[in-house]
């Protein structure tokens, strides 16, 4: 209802505008144009002060009125960094745009057109054009450089100890991997994909592959202040790996695997509480379009300690073990004998 408020009113203000102009119009037949041009130079000049006036006070509001829509506290060392960035971006392009406006309204008010003064020809000023060109420039370098210093940080190799999660976007949803009690992630092929059997193309033939745990609900689990790497990949088209509140992205490309890792700093039964919201979940969210079921394409990520951690990772069979029925069932030759399971995986590993 606010909506269509605010929508009638712009547009009777744009009416009113619109009458004013044909009015100005009959005027300037009867009295005369001189008269009438300065009278209309002073009205839209007060119109423009008022106009800025009445924009600035609307940004304030809509700034006052979406914050509590933003995003919580970042959960990561490297969203901090980009929190920090983002911020003093804002805080530079902020001074900049609210200063250029005060004086861009001031000098349109100011100097308005008078019979009593002319315009001076003032065609350039060569000190004042490298100052307001240098200046922006060094500004603009600084924050690019700060940007790509965060950029190498999350792209480069994680710390030894790190865990290392494949986690592979396929339409609709998020497959999630951890090696096993070896530390490493077997060997997949493209080749070998089957929704019914090896949804991440396993080789079989590779014995890391074996004991490797796949979570196919797009849950993923973390140890607060244990650092990760993703390792991303796509079975099918561009996805991308967004953690808003981890504040990183990483596209998942077919047939190229990327990475990136972080150290989450809060568990999720934390930011349940600085949130105050008992529903709160981490969310993996695919940031690129990638068909018509892309708004489904939702995971989540849960934080927790370390203890809490080897508890889940220690009930989880392996991928192996798990499909055995399927594979007997279909004769293969390969299938593991008895119900032994691999259940256990340590919360660092390597990835090779």
């Amino acid at each position: 209802m606010s909506g269509l408020i605010i929508t009638t009113l712009v547009i009777l203000v744009f009416i009113v505008i619109y009458q004013i102009a044909k009015a100005s119009e009959y005027t300037t037949i009867l009295r005369g144009e001189k008269q009438v041009a300065a009278k209309t130079n002073r009205l839209i000049a007060w119109l423009l002060v008022l106009f800025f006036v009445f924009g600035m006070i609307g940004i304030y509001q809509c700034h006052i009125y979406l914050m509590p829509m933003m995003l919580p506290i970042s959960a990561s060392d490297h969203g901090e960094n980009y929190d920090f960035m983002l911020k003093w971006t804002l805080y530079i392009t902020g001074i900049v745009f609210v200063g250029t406006h005060i004086l861009l309204f001031y000098y349109i008010f100011r100097y308005q057109y008078s019979e009593k003064r002319r315009a001076y020809f003032y065609p350039h000023n060569y000190k004042l054009e490298i100052l307001w060109t240098t200046i922006p420039a060094i500004v603009l370098i600084i924050l690019g450089v700060i940007g790509l210093k965060n950029w190498f940080q999350m792209t480069a190799l994680p710390p030894d100890n790190a865990m290392v999660v494949q986690i592979v976007g396929k339409q609709f949803n998020w497959v999630i991997r951890y090696p096993g009690p070896d530390g490493i992630l077997g060997k997949t092929d493209f080749r070998l994909i089957s929704d019914a059997n090896n949804v991440l193309g396993l080789d079989w033939n590779d014995p890391a592959a074996k004991d490797d745990i796949i979570i196919q609900n797009g849950e993923m689990h973390l140890v607060k202040g244990t650092s990760v790497q993703l390792v991303i990949d796509s079975r099918d088209v561009i996805h991308d790996v967004g953690l808003p509140h981890f504040r990183m992205k990483m596209d998942a490309v077919p047939g190229i695997t990327t990475t990136m890792w972080f150290t989450p700093t809060i568990t999720t039964d934390s930011m349940k509480t600085i949130t105050k919201n008992p529903d709160f979940v981490y969310e993996i969210a695919c940031d690129q379009l990638c068909g018509n079921g892309h708004y489904s394409m939702r995971g989540t990520i849960i934080v927790q300690t370390g203890a809490a951690y080897k508890a889940w990772i220690g009930s989880q069979p392996s991928y192996y073990s798990s499909i055995q029925p399927a594979k007997k069932e279909e004769g293969d030759s390969s299938a593991p004998s008895g119900d032994s399971t691999t259940t256990a995986a340590p919360v660092t590993a390597s990835l090779n």
